[in-house]
C-alpha cells in the first residue's frame, strides 16, 4: 500500500522534504535524515541521487512504484519533456487536486476523501484516488456530506494552503467545489522534484 504506516515526520526528513504541514516545523528544527547517523557525511552515487529523487515525487502524490510507472509510461507517450508530461499526469489525479483545491489539508487526507465516497465528478460518485481529471471536469463534495465537520472547516478556508490557488483550477470553496480550467504547466505545480532526475531513474 502506498499510504505506508512510516511517521510522516520521519519520512519528511529522510526525503529532505516537508510531506505534512505537521512536519514542517519538525523538519525546520532537525533538517538532516533520522536516526543515528542522520547528520554523517554520506557519499551519493548517481544511482542513489536518481531514486531519492523519485522517491521525493512518489511520495508528495503517495502513490505506490506500480502507480508511479505506470504514469512514466504514459508521460513517455506524451509530447514534449517526459518529466514535465510525468508531473503534469500525476497532478491529474483525483486525489491531487482535491489537495491543491483546499478541500483537503494533505494529499493522505484527500485520498482519504475520495475513498470513503465523499467526492463526486460531473455529478458521479468517483471513489478511486488515481481518477484521472480532465479539463472542464467539475468536481465536489457529494451533497450527503457536506455537513460533516471535515467539510465545514474545509468551506471556511481551514485547509486552504498559503499563497494562491493554482492558475488551472477554479474554485469555489462556499460550493465545496472546483473546476479543472485547463492542463497545468510543469512550473504552476507547486511539487518540490528534479523531474529530469526521475525520468533518467526509469530510463536506466
Amino acid at each position: 500500500m502506498p499510504n505506508q504506516s512510516r511517521p510522516k515526520v520521519k519520512k519528511s526528513r529522510a526525503l529532505g522534504i516537508a510531506l505534512t504541514p505537521k512536519a514542517v516545523k519538525y523538519f525546520e528544527a532537525r533538517p538532516y535524515p533520522p536516526g543515528e547517523h542522520g547528520r554523517g557525511r554520506k557519499q551519493n552515487s548517481d544511482y542513489k541521487v536518481r531514486l531519492l529523487e523519485k522517491q521525493r515525487l512518489r511520495a508528495q502524490y503517495d502513490i505506490s512504484e506500480r502507480q508511479m510507472v505506470r504514469a512514466y509510461d504514459r508521460a513517455r507517450k506524451a509530447e514534449g519533456k517526459t518529466g514535465e508530461a510525468l508531473v503534469v499526469e500525476l497532478e491529474r489525479r483525483l486525489d491531487a487536486l482535491v489537495l491543491r483545491s483546499g478541500i483537503a489539508r494533505t494529499i493522505y487526507q484527500a485520498r482519504q476523501m475520495v475513498v470513503h465516497g465523499h467526492i463526486e465528478v460531473n455529478g458521479g460518485k468517483v471513489d478511486k484516488p488515481s481518477f484521472r481529471v480532465a479539463p472542464n471536469d467539475v468536481v465536489m463534495v457529494r451533497e450527503r456530506s457536506r455537513s460533516k465537520p471535515l467539510f465545514e472547516v474545509a468551506r471556511a478556508g481551514g485547509f486552504a494552503a498559503d499563497g494562491e490557488t493554482p492558475r488551472y483550477l477554479q474554485v469555489n470553496l462556499g460550493a465545496l467545489a472546483f473546476r479543472l480550467d485547463r492542463l497545468p504547466n510543469r512550473k504552476e505545480v507547486p511539487v518540490i522534484c528534479d523531474e529530469q532526475l526521475v525520468v533518467e531513474y526509469y530510463a536506466r
